[in-house]
């Protein structure tokens, strides 16, 4: 989200994605510079001004007037802060007078913009919307509802999502470019040997989890040839992935829950046996599955296959949008 003051783009940072598109709308409505008055406010977000006052109080508890102002005598402390002078935040602010800048700034914070430099810029809001320096606003999580934010559980989600993702996109390539050796010698880790192929490196990705989730679980070695470009379609695999992908997450989950990632396996599928904690082999397959994903996408590309970045923040707003 952005708006603008002296041509300058401005952006919202949250301290935790917002499911509410509607509300981003109305904010970059309230916030827009051009966007002086109410009416001016509902008009850029197609509104009635009735629905579009009725709308903002009840998503922020503010109204669009109140929001904008305090929002704005938050930037304006802000600058104040930084050394501007009164008279020149007052101006470039849009208010009419110093003076009249000044008698706002005191009912705001309690004390007159010349002690600026004492106070912190933010002021208690309903809502947990502030401005954020420079160019930005900041919306608080709810902490009394919200689930904690669990940075590992967001990575194995995303990391699992997106190569499902990138095998379905697979499935556009023919038979011949699936295995189609575009990238020879090219190996990642030595022991998992030559990953030449889009289905090739594909196929590692979810071979890797099955290997660590056969030790975890105490399971044989498991056999390759379901991961295999020469053995498997991209559907075939999509299908494998699905299985070993709801193992994976409940895996990881589960050991979470119970604080047991600490917890160190002794793999005797290694020759010789090697001791892992396990928060160390989700790290470990985090990090080689996001460089191998990386490598399919420029692998698609070289055959026509669009994949996008795989950001995790381009997830998050999709998976927000559909719930």
């Amino acid at each position: 989200m952005s708006f603008r003051r002296a041509g300058r783009p401005y952006s919202i940072t949250v301290s935790e994605p917002s499911h509410r598109d509607r509300l981003r709308e109305l904010l970059d409505a309230v916030v827009d510079a051009d966007n002086a008055g109410v009416g001016e406010m509902a008009r850029s977000s197609y509104a009635s001004e009735f629905h579009f006052s009725r709308e903002v109080r009840r998503l922020t508890g503010e109204s669009p007037a109140a929001l904008r102002r305090r929002i704005m005598l938050e930037r304006a402390a802000w600058r104040l802060h930084s050394g501007e002078s009164v008279s020149a935040v007052a101006a470039d602010e849009g208010w009419s007078s110093a003076e009249v800048f000044s008698r706002a700034f005191s009912r705001t914070f309690g004390t007159p913009p010349s002690r600026a430099a004492e106070i912190d810029f933010r002021v208690p809001a309903p809502n947990g919307l502030h401005f954020h320096p420079p160019h930005s606003l900041w919306l608080d999580s709810d902490t009394a509802t919200a689930a904690p934010a669990d940075i590992s559980a967001l990575l194995v989600a995303h990391d699992l999502a997106d190569t499902s993702y990138l095998i379905g996109q697979a499935c556009e390539l023919t038979k011949e470019q699936w295995a189609d050796e575009i990238s020879p010698g090219q190996q990642v880790l030595e022991w998992d040997g030559p990953e030449p192929s889009v289905g090739a490196v594909l196929g590692v990705i979810v071979w890797t989890k099955q290997v660590w989730l056969a030790t975890i679980e105490g399971r044989d070695f498991p056999e390759r040839a379901a991961t295999q470009p020469v053995c498997t379609t991209a559907a075939q695999l999509a299908e494998h992935h699905a299985d070993i992908a709801k193992r994976w997450s409940a895996m990881v989950s589960e050991y979470s829950a119970a604080g047991r990632l600490a917890d160190t396996v002794i793999d005797a599928l290694c020759d010789p046996p090697e001791s892992f904690q396990l928060y160390g082999i989700v790290a470990h397959v985090l990090t080689y599955s996001a460089h191998r994903r990386g490598l399919a996408r420029a692998m698609l590309a070289h055959h026509g296959v669009r994949t996008g970045h795989g950001d995790p923040l381009e997830w998050m707003t999709k998976a927000n949008e559909r719930g």
